[in-house]
């Protein structure tokens, strides 16, 4: 990472080895046979997912950031059905000697979808705004960067903290990405802003939880979408969305429809069901610092009692496999630290922390309906079974809507949550739930001086997948089974049902959908 880096890829071999090699025809798979004839000007997608926030300073939601994705470059990206990164709004970057500084060479010459001159004056204040704002996704940012520096209109300077050997990624995610300082309010929240940034496409319409209209950005430096306009529909549930699909009145259907449906329309001869890598875990998160989660044992039970092949097998129906670590399988460093289910052991530690049958433990679980889908109760139900099968614990089902589920954080003790990449790297699924300057953000609130230290070692290795590394991540995994301030349940597989004659549904680790490659023939 100390080199000088000119137009090149950033060739980043981090992740999910084992599934691309399981899934690799997949993940670069069109969905189908090329098209032939003429394509439509229109392609309709449903999905059961939400917009939560249109703004990038505090979205931080899987299908908000694919709507990112689609309106909104960040100065890299991930190159569609890859893990690599490519030049996107920069053409290039240089690096320090000390690995502390980054500098950027910006594209010329693009502007704004209203108007206003992309320069580095835009991407310095972008980076304030997200920082001054401290929405949601702020630890992306603050926890890195001390601050930017605009060094003339197309070169811009990130001052880092610390030498971080993965910035790149960061500088992938959204927070990063530059908007417009004429169209976002500099120091509030802009949730419902359809000001987008420079993407592919613009976003037309927007009707809060029933449509999304985007078209084609003329202005777009790339080549121009397969297809210029693109629908959105937001259905209330599966049932309805599947049904949508059946009867052609969607092209595409994504997140999520439930686990049976993809059995069920495999065998459907008009619809196609496409499968790639996922890097999507299901867990539990504890706030450390709440009763009676304060108590390591209480938390370590908990670990013992969950039940992940009744989850998988119930709940996902096979879609997705039990998890032992928060490291995701297939991704470099994945190493099996949580144990395996025993209800003996989940007792024991039990009554060395005072409960008993007739002094159970009696916990609140959280859980939030629509967000993960129509099987998050499903979800739920198994997990307190699996833990009330002990004899000495009461679990209180408690549910939200995913905004005020999200508002809670820090208020709820014990709570399901799914997470969906932001950088490609192991510390990606570590460092946001267990260092002292993040957890909070998660609502775990856990510290420790050891785990900490871990995180600052593996941060500021220079070999990204070395040995050093290595041994650190394995060292982490295994204190965090030994301190659990989450627990792994599960991890899915990505999933995409469309039309036969759609193409161009490109599916990879990092699992954002590519609307600007999908195609539909007439």
């Amino acid at each position: 990472m100390k080199r000088k880096v000119l137009f090149v890829l950033l060739a980043m071999a981090l992740v999910l080895a084992l599934a691309l090699s399981a899934c690799g025809k997949q993940s670069s798979s069109t969905g189908g046979a090329a098209p032939s004839g003429k394509f439509a000007s229109t392609i309709v997608i449903g999905t059961t997912d939400k917009v939560t926030d249109l703004d990038p300073a505090n979205a931080y939601d899987f299908h908000t950031w694919e709507i990112f994705h689609n309106t909104m470059d960040t100065l890299l990206h991930y190159k569609p059905g890859t893990t690599d990164l490519e030049p996107a709004l920069a053409t290039s970057y240089d690096v320090s000697k000390d690995g502390k500084t980054y500098t950027f060479h910006l594209r010329k010459g693009l502007k704004f979808n209203d108007g206003t001159p992309f320069n580095a004056q835009a991407v310095k204040w972008s980076i304030d705004r997200v920082v001054k704002i401290q929405g949601d996704p702020n630890w992306l940012v603050t926890s890195f960067v001390d601050h930017v520096e605009v060094v003339d209109d197309y070169t811009v300077k990130f001052v880092l903290k610390k030498a971080v050997n993965y910035f790149p990624l960061l500088v992938a995610t959204y927070p990063y990405a530059p908007v417009s300082p004429k169209c976002y309010s500099p120091d509030k929240i802009d949730s419902d802003s359809t000001c987008g940034g420079i993407g592919p496409y613009k976003i037309a319409k927007w009707v809060r939880d029933q449509e999304m209209d985007l078209v084609a950005n003329p202005n777009w430096y790339g080549d121009p979408p397969k297809t210029p306009n693109i629908t959105i529909k937001y259905f209330a549930d599966a049932t309805t969305m599947r049904l949508a699909v059946e009867n052609g009145e969607i092209d595409i259907a994504l997140k999520s429809l439930n686990p049976t449906d993809y059995a069920d329309l495999k065998k459907n001869s008009k619809l196609q069901v496409i499968e790639g890598p996922g890097a999507y875990i299901r867990y539990i998160v504890f706030n450390v610092k709440m009763k009676p989660f304060d108590n390591p044992k209480v938390r370590q039970a908990i670990a013992y009692a969950v039940d992940r092949q009744t989850i998988v097998d119930k709940v996902y129906q096979g879609t997705h496999e039990p998890l032992y670590t928060m490291v995701p399988i297939g991704m470099w460093s994945h190493k099996d630290t949580f144990p395996k289910r025993d209800i003996n052991k989940a007792k024991q530690l039990l009554q060395e922390a005072g409960y008993s049958a007739d002094n159970p433990l009696k916990i609140d679980l959280w859980w939030t309906p629509t967000h993960y889908g129509d099987t998050e109760s499903d979800m739920a139900s198994v997990v307190k079974e699996a833990l009330e099968e002990t004899g000495m614990i009461k679990v209180n089902l408690q549910s939200a809507e995913w905004a005020t589920y999200t508002d809670q954080f820090g208020s709820m003790g014990m709570f399901l949550l799914g997470w969906y990449p932001d950088y490609m790297d192991p510390d990606d699924y570590t460092y946001p739930f267990a260092a002292s300057d993040a957890s909070d953000d998660i609502g775990s609130n856990y510290a420790s001086p050891k785990m900490d230290a871990f995180f600052a070692k593996e941060q500021a290795a220079t070999d990204l997948r070395g040995a050093q590394r290595q041994q650190v991540f394995a060292d982490i995994q295994q204190l965090w089974a030994q301190d659990v301030p989450t627990v792994p349940l599960s991890q899915g597989k990505l999933l995409v049902v469309a039309q036969k004659n759609v193409s161009g549904i490109v599916l990879d680790p990092v699992m954002a959908n590519h609307y600007f490659l999908f195609q539909k023939t007439k």
